[in-house]
């Protein structure tokens, strides 16, 4: 691969990044500033290497923080049910200080529940703790 100046990527790829029209130079430009490892103006194949290799390491990172909520809403299941339901929750705050009702728990789950079922999946738990 040669080097590529902004206007040979616009040429090269924008038909693929944006359909049946070309990548504007403006774009281009911008791409290749942001990937250009030592600022030479070009990209190489080195620079889109590191941008994949980037990619990767932040992918895992958000398998690695999907994994942390999954444990964190299994300690919170303390049921073992697939939820977090309201008397799990109070058992666990009871565990860390924090003693809430089951009533109170009720509300705090309602919050967050998205379907109304009165307990938390995954999912609403993940949404949660975004």
């Amino acid at each position: 691969m040669k080097n590529l100046l902004p206007l040979e990527l616009r040429n090269r790829l924008g038909v693929v990044l944006v359909g049946d029209e070309l990548l504007p130079l403006e774009e281009a430009e911008e791409a290749v500033e942001c990937l250009d490892l030592d600022g030479d103006g070009f990209l190489v194949l080195d620079d889109l290497v590191n941008f994949m290799e980037s990619s990767t390491h932040d992918d895992h990172g958000e398998k690695e923080k999907l994994q942390d909520l999954r444990r964190a809403f299994e300690i919170y299941d303390m049921e073992r049910v697939g939820f977090i339901t309201p008397k799990s929750l109070s058992m666990m705050l009871t565990r860390l200080g924090e003693s809430k009702s089951i009533d109170e728990c009720k509300v705090m789950i309602k919050h967050f529940d998205l379907n109304g079922d009165g307990v938390l999946s995954f999912d609403e738990f993940r949404i949660m703790m975004q």
